[in-house]
């Protein structure tokens, strides 16, 4: 099979498409014929094993060779004990633990996986998983009248949590570079910031900031809050997170806010339901680009480089 692979931390050049084996699935695994992988922030840190975080499991050399974890396919084979699936369903997933995406075949445990909607093409359910499941667990701390601030909304779960929390009632700020300020007012957005011309912590208060790139201080978010108000940090700087998770707990204590981290939850539950909201169409999946499996390396660089309106797709096969 055809498959991008990377052996050392480090940029885009590291990447290099081989022909490989096959892979086999195991005990309670499904091998996928993988049709599309749609990008995601944690592709990009993987690759260049910063922050530390992203070395989880490969200090010095990365775990899984192939990236891409949000993958939509169809079941090739199935391994000893798999119930929900078998050959030819189609399915898509967040194959976070063992990625492989970027590759015309893919093993995922069967938990990871879910039916594809009729109503979505590959691409489109494949965009769903990662930032659906982020995007649905950031509006849910918000409720209807309060006002949310989401910091990095110009990217994959903005596209599903702006118009999420819209449909909900919450008043929606969206904050990322000057290209995506229409972009985010089409999507819903009431009020849009650019963050190289302002600071969002002064703009508040917000009763919710969700804070997907974090690299701010515990007392700026503290200073935008509400009485009452939460902020959590999904994605961002490693020293932003611990931050949070000590000091953060220490100032939300004692200004009666919290401050913290947003710990999504993967799986089906939690991205499913998105999936139904877009076959619905309540939601629309918007796919900025969609690159071949020979240019995984352009692809990463126009989503890491923060360029993407939207969410950022390889087509791996037809």
């Amino acid at each position: 099979m055809r498959a991008v692979v990377f052996d050392r931390y480090g940029g885009v050049d590291r990447l290099r498409l081989i022909d490989a084996p096959v892979p086999v699935p195991g005990q309670g695994q499904v091998l996928v014929e993988v049709v599309a992988t749609s990008l995601n922030l944690s592709d990009w840190e993987v690759l260049h094993g910063s922050p530390a975080y992203a070395r989880l499991g490969g200090l010095f050399r990365p775990a899984r060779r192939i990236l891409g974890s949000d993958i939509a396919g169809v079941v090739a084979a199935v391994g000893p004990g798999v119930t929900r699936w078998q050959v030819g369903d189609e399915v898509y997933g967040d194959n976070l633990d063992l990625k492989g995406g970027f590759a015309e075949f893919a093993v995922a445990p069967e938990r990871a996986l879910a039916r594809k909607p009729a109503e979505l093409t590959f691409e489109q359910a494949s965009t769903i998983p990662q930032s659906g499941a982020i995007a649905a667990q950031a509006v849910a701390r918000a409720r209807p009248g309060e006002r949310m601030l989401l910091n990095g909304a110009g990217g994959g779960a903005g596209v599903f949590a702006i118009p999420l929390a819209v449909a909900s009632g919450i008043h929606v700020t969206a904050v990322d570079n000057a290209g995506k300020l229409d972009f985010m007012r089409e999507l819903g957005a009431a009020e849009v910031i650019d963050y190289r011309v302002a600071d969002f912590t002064r703009a508040g208060p917000f009763d919710l900031i969700v804070d997907l790139v974090a690299r701010r201080s515990v007392f700026a978010y503290r200073r935008a809050l509400a009485p009452g108000g939460r902020a959590l940090v999904v994605g961002g700087t490693m020293r932003a997170l611990l931050r949070m998770l000590t000091l953060g707990t220490l100032v939300g204590r004692l200004s009666g806010t919290r401050l913290g981290a947003l710990a999504v939850r993967g799986g089906p539950d939690h991205f499913a339901p998105v999936a139904d909201a877009v076959a619905s169409g309540a939601v629309t999946v918007v796919i900025d680009r969609v690159f071949p499996l020979e240019q995984v390396a352009e692809a990463l660089t126009f989503h890491g480089e923060g360029r993407a309106l939207g969410k950022v797709v390889v087509r791996v096969r037809a």
